[in-house]
């Protein structure tokens, strides 16, 4: 079964931002890949573990600091209880993302607008 995991907070440092969360991420490995979820307005970052892929959710609430982190290049990464995993592919990815959402109504004008507001 897919597990969904929700940033709860984040802490832009100078050398990283991190994605806080309140669970033990141990055995989560990073995929690279970011996917869109238009109808809760976040970006989803996959990691799996042995089992089944783990939806890493990143709210709206959250976009300003990763536009931040984007903009000056500092890598991205997961913080839980246990451990910090960084999150290969991210900026490239959110790039990739961003850029086919602007625009293009298939999102839902409510995200597009979302995104063009922030990135």
């Amino acid at each position: 079964m897919k597990r969904s995991i929700t940033i709860q907070n984040t802490d832009l440092t100078d050398n990283k931002l991190l994605l806080e969360v309140e669970q033990i991420i141990e055995g989560l490995i990073p995929e690279g890949q970011i996917l869109v979820d238009s109808d809760k307005y976040s970006f989803i970052y996959l990691m799996e573990d042995q089992e089944d892929y783990t939806y890493i959710i990143l709210p709206e609430q959250i976009w300003v600091n990763l536009k931040n982190s984007f903009e000056q290049k500092i890598p991205v990464w997961l913080r839980g209880n246990d451990k910090e995993i960084e999150l290969i592919n991210f900026h490239d990815e959110l790039e990739y993302v961003i850029n086919n959402i602007k625009g293009n109504s298939n999102y839902g004008q409510e995200m597009v607008t979302k995104v063009e507001s922030i990135f």
